[in-house]
């Protein structure tokens, strides 16, 4: 099948399938089901995990024409960008063979688990404690800012399983079942009443060490791969719904405002052009990622440019629109109320800043002193 063919087929399956209005989470998962079952989901992924084996040309091909639907997959966008990724990456096969299939299929839905009160930018910081059990290890801390946890079957857990060595490497990657009763969750909720945030609380959750990802104190590494996949997907919108449903997307400004005034016209240009060079810029380390070249630092690039792109749409949006954007129901609400926290999640713009300097644009790193520095002698968090 030639990829018109494979375009033409996914637009009559969605047309057939696709919501027509917001769902919840039960109705989001079985649609997941159907999608996966349609071959629409994992398209990339290998097929012995339960993706569909297919190759990046069928992958852009299916996002080209979902743009144009409502699909309610922002539930599954952490496992789906972020976790499902890593544990491609560094998980065993046991471990890929008891988690992906369910992933793709909706079945289960993951949550990120990595920033801490007092440990956000600097994340190699976390004090939530893995404490070894005979064969197997008890979890106490708290995490924040953790987004669809109040919906999640299993969490990637950064935890410290040794304090008597640098901040990192004494981390550990593990995967958390969050319905265990010693797990808490609370939604921070702004001043709209949404909660696109939570914090979570875990006292003495036991986790096997068959859910350990990586080796022991390698969780470091771990969680870099996992935050690349996260810059990346954050980035491509991995699980966001179609440009036409985001209310301050262009297109949607182009047909809610007045295109005869120059000065909108002008304004719409501008996002459309870094609309645009954002895309451009995905799809070309999406291409380098397939083909085996390691995106490294240039994924923070595309993420910062995603921040400030959500945030200039917002700021753009409010302008054009007027004051009722932000009142009442109106469609643009949830979008202008979500956008700051996109300068803040997968790393603050300032922090991607300083990666693109040193490690792209080969700038003198900021002076650390503490990475020679056990972690019990360091003044972070509470220890300060």
């Amino acid at each position: 099948m030639n990829l018109d063919e494979y375009r033409a087929q996914a637009r009559r399956w969605l047309e057939e399938n696709a919501p027509d209005e917001v769902i919840g989470v039960e109705e989001a998962k079985a649609f997941m089901a159907r999608l996966h079952d349609a071959g629409y989901s994992g398209i990339g992924w290998p097929g012995q995990w339960g993706g569909q084996g297919l190759t990046q040309a069928e992958e852009r091909a299916f996002a080209e024409v979902a743009r144009d639907f409502r699909l309610p997959t922002a539930y599954f966008s952490i496992g789906l960008g972020m976790c499902g990724p890593a544990i491609l990456d560094r998980g065993t096969d046991e471990q890929r063979r008891r988690w992906i299939r369910p992933l793709l299929r909706g079945e289960e839905i993951w949550c990120q688990l990595f920033s801490e009160p007092g440990a956000g930018s600097d994340v190699a910081a976390v004090q939530t404690r893995a404490v070894r059990d005979g064969d197997g290890w008890v979890v106490g801390g708290q995490k924040v800012w953790t987004t669809n946890a109040q919906y999640a079957t299993w969490g990637l857990l950064l935890a410290r399983t040794d304090v008597e060595v640098p901040k990192h490497k004494g981390l550990t990657m593990f995967a958390v079942d969050m319905r265990h009763p010693g797990v808490t969750v609370r939604p921070l909720r702004d001043m709209t009443g949404r909660a696109h945030f939570n914090e979570i609380f875990f006292d003495d959750v036991p986790i096997p060490d068959s859910d350990r990802i990586g080796g022991v104190n390698d969780g470091w590494s771990v969680a870099v791969t996992t935050l690349l996949h996260e810059r990346l997907s954050i980035s491509a919108g991995v699980g966001m719904s179609g440009q036409s449903e985001n209310p301050a997307s262009f297109e949607a400004l182009r047909k809610a405002v007045d295109t005869a005034d120059p000065l909108v016209r002008d304004q719409l240009v501008e996002l459309y052009i870094r609309s645009q060079a954002l895309h451009l810029f995905n799809q070309r380390l999406a291409q380098e990622t397939k083909a085996g070249i390691f995106p490294g630092a240039r994924g923070s690039a595309a993420k910062l440019l995603l921040a400030e792109l959500t945030l200039f749409q917002a700021d753009l949006a409010t302008s054009l629109v007027g004051p009722e954007a932000v009142t009442g129901d109106h469609p643009l609400g949830f979008a202008l109320s979500f956008a700051p926290g996109m300068a803040l999640g997968g790393g603050t713009n300032e922090i991607m800043r300083g990666i693109v300097g040193d490690r792209v644009l080969g700038l003198p790193p900021e002076p650390r002193v503490d990475k020679t520095v056990p972690f019990k002698d360091l003044k972070v968090g509470t220890q300060a």
